[in-house]
């Protein structure tokens, strides 16, 4: 049975504090605790976020032009301290050199310098604009090191006990890719897998999966050794869809190729000769749909089903399995083919609580899916999935398409199950049954949830006037159930005496364990890791 969720309203505005700029701190601020640290919690809470708004008297304008604040939590013999430094990228430093904004963000556009002649601004404009190393969206190993990233080929090496910022990386020098994503695979012995799009010959564009090999017996750098295992065909020729998270289960790799595109002719000329941003480049197309495709990992080879569905969005992967002949795909969706980031301009997330919610209620609406893939379809016009615990379908049509119809495992108006994260050491490309999430209420981010993907149960966690981030879940290695852990997630609570806190919560029932308090205010984060 699943608990009533109650929809907190915030007429009073607390959340726009969470989209202002904060400074960085010279050394760790100690924690007041409540409740008690389980004592397998020995490590750090990793976070990435904006943490800089503007610069000067220039506003960035959108939610992911801010630059990139990493965020500690660290927990040692029941003591917590909590720490935060600014990225050093060329974005930043280069920023709060010349006092302005110098590289083009997402949804910001960087203009020349006025104080230089008509000559050299024509020059800069004609080189087009250098792409962004702003790394505010995750942090994650590679080998024994860390590397805070965005989606750009830039990623950036940091030292996570001190936050240091200690190189840029192109990975372009390694790979054939234009960006990755901030949501990579990481297996038991610590292999990484990411996908991003590419420019093959003749200018035909693709997908590549990229598998970057654990740490090396001889100490050198993983990345070199960088290589394109698979690649995926892109729908149209000069327009990539854009890609956020992919699906990965024991033996194959899943992407899902949505009806958001970047328009790449526009975005060359529009970059070379004006002033333009990422989101200038972007366009939807309903009637494109959404294309599917799966590939074998061991050895790397497409398989070219031609998987098809309504238009929708994606941003993020619950969890991906195979079972008895099918690959089932779970996954947070936005209904329609609009792109949701229109809807994350920060003057749309800054607006009065009435304004907010008359935006989200034009805005795509969130569903949680379940898509089931069958690995052998041979059989036209019939259903051909035959797990008995999903209403999901799939349909060979005559022209040797496959259509898919999902089973809806959660749906609320303008409530968002988002920023999903489940049990990934025992379960990720496994059956599973649990997964936890951040409630987004109209876009807010207000709640901590758990769904169990088998009975559709819920919990909630929520807290008046308080702003949580993505739960990460933290096995008790004493455990056994799937559920064994607790969910560590950083709360902001502007009105409170410590508006920020580290909140420990029950994986089993979301109830409170302890909390790490500081007097200080946090910006909203996206993503991160627990570090043990």
């Amino acid at each position: 049975m699943s608990i009533s969720i109650k929809f907190f309203e915030h007429p009073a505005g607390g959340y726009k504090k969470i989209f202002e700029t904060v400074e960085e701190l010279n050394e760790p601020l100690p924690a007041t605790v409540t409740g008690r640290i389980p004592s397998f919690i020995k490590g750090s809470l990793l976070r990435l976020g904006p943490g800089l708004f503007e610069v000067g008297s220039e506003p960035f304008y959108h939610l992911f032009d801010g630059q990139a604040l990493m965020h500690k939590f660290d927990f040692s013999s029941g003591q917590v301290t909590y720490f935060r430094k600014f990225v050093k990228t060329d974005a930043y430093v280069r920023a709060m050199t010349e006092k302005r904004v110098v590289i083009t963000e997402f949804g910001t556009c960087a203009y020349p310098d006025p104080c230089k002649n008509i000559f050299s601004r024509f020059f800069t404009y004609f080189k087009g604009v250098e792409v962004t190393d702003n790394c505010l969206v995750n942090v994650y190993p590679v080998g024994e090191d860390f590397y805070a990233v965005t989606e750009t080929n830039y990623i950036t090496k940091v030292n996570v006990e001190t936050l240091e910022t200690l190189k840029k990386v192109d990975l372009c020098d390694y790979v054939n890719i234009n960006g990755v994503t901030a949501h990579p695979h990481i297996e038991k012995d610590g292999t990484v897998y990411n996908i991003g799009n590419c420019m093959g010959k003749g200018a035909s564009l693709a997908y590549n999966i990229v598998r970057i090999p654990p740490q090396q017996k001889d100490k050198s750098d993983p990345i070199e050794k960088s290589k394109v295992v698979v690649q995926f065909p892109s729908a149209e020729r000069f327009k990539p869809s854009y890609v956020h998270s992919f699906g990965m289960t024991e033996n194959y790799f899943v992407f899902v190729e949505t009806p958001v595109k970047i328009h790449l002719l526009k975005f060359l000329s529009a970059w070379s000769i004006r002033g333009s941003n990422y989101m200038d480049c972007f366009e939807s197309d309903e009637e494109k749909g959404t294309w599917i495709h799966i590939a074998r990992k061991h050895p790397g080879e497409y398989i070219d089903y031609k998987f098809r569905t309504a238009a929708m969005g994606l941003f993020h992967h619950i969890n991906c399995y195979e079972d008895s002949g099918f690959i089932v795909v779970d996954l947070c969706a936005w209904k329609g083919f609009e792109f949701v980031y229109n809807y994350l301009w920060l003057a749309n997330l800054r607006a009065n609580w009435e304004e907010v919610k008359r935006n989200a209620m034009i805005a795509p609406q969130p569903e949680v899916r379940r898509y089931v893939l069958p690995l052998d379809p041979c059989r036209q016009g019939k259903n051909l999935v035959c797990l008995p615990y999903t209403t999901a379908t799939a349909t060979m049509r005559a022209d040797g398409t496959i259509w898919l119809e999902p089973e809806v495992l959660f749906s609320g108006p303008r409530q968002a199950f988002e920023f999903p994260q489940i049990n990934y050491k025992m379960n990720n490309g496994k059956n599973y049954t649990y997964a936890y999430a951040l409630g987004l209420n109209h876009f807010i981010p207000d709640r901590i949830c758990k769904l169990n993907v088998k009975t559709k149960e819920t919990w909630v966690w929520q807290e008046p006037d308080s702003y949580p981030s993505e739960p990460l879940f933290v096995q008790n290695p004493d455990g056994v159930d799937e559920d064994d852990g607790v969910l560590m997630t950083i709360v902001v609570s502007p009105g409170a005496q410590r508006p920020t806190c580290c909140l420990i919560l029950n994986a089993k029932d979301l109830s409170e364990v302890a909390r790490a308090e500081v007097d200080i205010m946090s910006p909203v984060t996206f993503h991160g890791m627990y570090k043990p």
